[in-house]
């Protein structure tokens, strides 16, 4: 069984088109087990009931941003593993330098293209 079979990803963004484009780039990857969330308060408790490989989530969102999130997976004994991809139309250097010291394992800039995405991916948990 391939890792896409088994990986389970959890994409965290406030704009429903931007959720739209992440999860149909990773259906077309052939990775099927992927969960949404609109902000980072959802997101974690949607992992607390069904937890995930990999979060691939939006910096700019309202209740509780990407790095807020991140900064609270880490925190938690149960999901300080998890893999965390940050997507942003905003990737300034201060945003990026913050999200590396509080353990992101990756980042993309909006707009992306798919295979970007999937690079981007394939950096944080091997090849799909």
């Amino acid at each position: 069984m391939s890792l896409r079979d088994q990986i389970r990803i959890l994409v965290v963004d406030d704009m429903s088109t931007s959720r739209g484009l992440i999860t149909q780039a990773l259906d077309a990857f052939g990775v099927r087990n992927v969960t949404t969330a609109e902000n980072g308060r959802d997101a974690l408790k949607s992992i607390t009931t069904h937890p995930v490989h990999l979060v691939i989530s939006d910096y700019n969102m309202p209740e509780m941003d990407g790095l807020q999130l991140l900064h609270q997976l880490r925190g938690s004994p149960k999901t300080k593993g998890v893999g965390f991809i940050l997507i942003t139309g905003r990737a300034e250097q201060q945003i990026i330098d913050h999200g590396k010291k509080l353990g992101m394992n990756n980042y993309l800039k909006k707009p992306f293209e798919p295979s970007g995405l999937r690079n981007c991916i394939e950096a944080v948990v091997g090849r799909l």
